[in-house]
């Protein structure tokens, strides 16, 4: 290309830069270049979903809290509004309780929002105050249930949810839901912090005291068993399902081999190539056994609580793989 001079190469180039600038994909350019900056990095500390739909099809029931919300995925619904009221009076009491200031609770839970926020597999479209005020009330209550729990003598007589064997049941329902957790490090930061909350000699661990709840108050799938309760570490429990989770899986260390096949046949499918079956005697769900072309499998009861258990650990599994 050749240019009678200076002006000439000077007009190209300013007409290329004008031209460049024009270009009607430019705004959305910049746009999506803005949008990918903003994105919130990639967390392992994830742990909270919405079930899917896949799965959730058909049985909105066993996945959806019924009574009380706990958390910000499910907060706000209007069918849920009637426990807020409840909640509050047991943060009073929590805070009460351990002679602590509320300032003192907002400053901590102020200090985990981030950590908090990334334990959720969705952004939390809420405001910081809003988010910690959600964590705070929805954590101190459930301290509360598991204290008023483990110790009986903390119930009053006007105690709205442990004097109504009904609504104690839904609750303990609810808090078994996966899109209806707190991360469990938060439930044991803050009554870690609260010293004052029952009298040393007497005070049980946060994981003690789940376990305490899980074992006499959620129905006994398969067997809950005390020494279960030493070979779980509280930094390593992401929720209550997941608690539930270890709970139910056996003791002894599983054959890690790795299968050829990757979907589980169904019982007609075993029977067809010979195998034989067999109640176990044990009561862990999970306590199966092969051998000899003979497969020993736990008597298990299927009802509601027990369908509600197993499909929200099953969700939580399936999202977290």
């Amino acid at each position: 290309m050749e240019f009678d001079g200076p002006d000439q190469m000077q007009t190209n180039i300013s007409h290329h830069t004008s031209s460049d600038i024009e270009n009607p994909c430019t705004p959305l350019v910049h746009s999506m270049e803005e949008e990918l900056e903003r994105l919130s990095p990639l967390s392992s500390d994830c742990g909270i979903y919405r079930v899917r739909e896949r799965l959730r099809h058909g049985h909105e029931r066993v996945y959806t809290p019924h009574i009380v919300s706990i958390g910000p995925l499910h907060h706000g619904k209007e069918t849920l509004k009637d426990m807020e009221e409840h909640k509050m009076w047991y943060l009073k009491a929590f805070i009460g309780r351990t002679k602590e200031s509320m300032r003192f609770y907002v400053e901590l839970v102020k200090q985990k929002e981030a950590r908090l926020r990334r334990c959720y597999s969705e952004k939390i479209q809420c405001s910081s105050e809003e988010f910690i005020k959600i964590i705070l009330v929805d954590a101190a209550f459930i301290i509360e249930v598991l204290l008023k729990f483990y110790f009986k003598e903390l119930n009053g007589e006007n105690d709205h949810i442990f004097n109504k064997p009904w609504m104690k049941r839904d609750i303990w329902r609810d808090m078994i839901m996966l899109e209806n957790q707190l991360p469990f490090f938060i439930l044991e930061d803050l009554y870690d912090a609260s010293k004052n909350i029952v009298q040393p000699e007497r005070r049980p661990s946060i994981l003690k005291l789940s376990h305490y709840f899980f074992k006499n108050q959620v129905i006994n799938l398969g067997g809950i068993e005390d020494q279960k309760l030493e070979e779980i570490r509280s930094s390593k429990i992401e929720h209550f399902v997941d608690l539930l989770r270890q709970l139910y899986m056996p003791s002894k260390k599983l054959d890690k081999r790795q299968f050829e096949r990757e979907t589980v046949p169904s019982l007609t499918e075993l029977h067809q190539a010979g195998v034989k079956f067999k109640v176990g005697s044990s009561r862990n769900l999970f306590d199966i056994h092969f051998e000899k072309g003979i497969l020993e499998i736990p008597r298990f009861n299927v009802g509601p609580v027990s369908e509600l258990i197993i499909r929200n650990i099953v969700a939580f599994e399936q999202c977290s793989a």
